[in-house]
């Protein structure tokens, strides 16, 4: 179940970077909705965290959640902010996505 609520986590990590880059590109009330929703995911992100690793290793729980946030992050400025997919960049998030799987297969 920890692991379970360490995933929603990262999820809501990409969610609040995500909304920063929408911020970005608006303005007026707009920009302020998506302030309000980065806040919203940024609370829910960190608070799945922290229930988490009352359980998980402090150590391999935050280097999964920044994981999952990382190759989530660059895969939303892949497909939604027109990012470019070359080829360094896909291999390093590949080996990314591998580092967080092999911790998770060492973790108790």
């Amino acid at each position: 179940m920890n692991w379970i609520l360490l995933i929603i986590a990262g999820l809501f990590e990409v969610g609040f970077a995500s909304c920063l880059g929408k911020a970005k590109e608006s303005t007026g009330v707009t920009a302020t909705y998506w302030y309000v929703g980065f806040l919203v995911c940024l609370s829910i992100s960190m608070f799945l965290l922290v229930k988490a690793t009352q359980v998980l290793p402090i150590g391999t729980a935050y280097a999964v959640w920044t994981g999952i946030g990382a190759v989530g992050t660059v895969l939303m400025g892949i497909f939604f902010f027109k990012e470019p997919a070359e080829f360094w960049r896909l291999f390093f998030i590949t080996t990314l996505i591998a580092s967080i799987v092999g911790l998770k297969a060492v973790s108790n």
